[in-house]
């Protein structure tokens, strides 16, 4: 890798790394998206999305939870079998490409809907309720599952599952997605640490600079934002997301 391809690299996951952490999201997708574009090795790609996506996702989950938007009964369903799913997946070695368009049109339509439920609030929203636990177990397995295989956290699945099945606001979303984010790449990179993976040196100064985009996005979107502008931001991850998927 270059200096300059590392240089820009930097400026763009520092940008990736506070847009994401906005809405409890470390930037897998994000990361995963400018390295492609930079022409970064696609062998390195997925591990250093997920290596980064712990530091971030560890950032953006302290902050939400020291804002006491943390619940630990919403949380614990969705990650006990998804942190061994994410392992498994991310040993699998597959072609891909159908399955990226198919989640990139699921994120895009989620992305509309979200961006929808932003713009035109309803008047008297109804209140949340956790899923059933056979519900949760099995959403995050296959979630999980997914995340292992394309390199992301899982995240970017689960926020819009919750918040457009009510299972819980915007920022006790945020607060649980971090934390599954953080499990799950832990449990992928494992995977691809024992199929022989070793982090590169310019691993620490990418991981630096999202780092601090985390904790810029983490601190305004636990204690400043609005549950609209939330709604928007993740709106936007969705559509950066699902339209790197589709178009990549």
């Amino acid at each position: 890798m270059t200096d300059t391809t590392l240089i820009v690299l930097a400026l763009l996951f520092l940008i990736v790394g506070a847009l994401y952490s906005t809405v409890g999201h470390a930037g897998a997708s994000g990361y995963l998206a400018v390295m492609a574009l930079c022409g970064v090795d696609a062998l390195l790609m997925r591990p250093t999305a997920l290596a980064i996506n712990i530091l971030v996702a560890s950032i953006a989950f302290v902050q939400f939870a020291r804002a006491g938007h943390f619940s630990w009964r919403l949380f614990w369903p969705f990650a006990v079998v998804s942190i061994p799913a994410a392992f498994f997946g991310a040993i699998i070695v597959l072609p891909v490409r159908s399955l990226q368009i198919a989640i990139g049109v699921v994120l895009v339509a989620t992305a509309v809907r979200m961006a929808w439920f932003a713009l035109r609030p309803l008047a008297k929203r109804s209140a949340t309720q956790v899923p059933a636990l056979p519900v949760a177990i099995g959403c995050g397995g296959a979630i999980g599952f997914v995340a292992g295989l394309t390199g992301t956290g899982g995240g970017i699945f689960l926020s819009p599952i919750m918040l457009i099945l009510g299972w819980a606001d915007t920022k006790r979303t945020a607060a649980a997605c971090a934390l599954f984010i953080l499990v799950n790449s832990l449990g992928a990179l494992s995977g691809l640490a024992s199929g022989g993976w070793r982090p590169e040196w310019w691993l620490v100064i990418l991981a630096a600079s999202a780092c601090v985009g985390g904790v810029i996005g983490a601190t305004y979107g636990s204690r400043r934002a609005t549950a609209r502008s939330l709604n928007l931001a993740l709106a936007m991850v969705l559509l950066v997301a699902g339209g790197k998927l589709l178009f990549a």
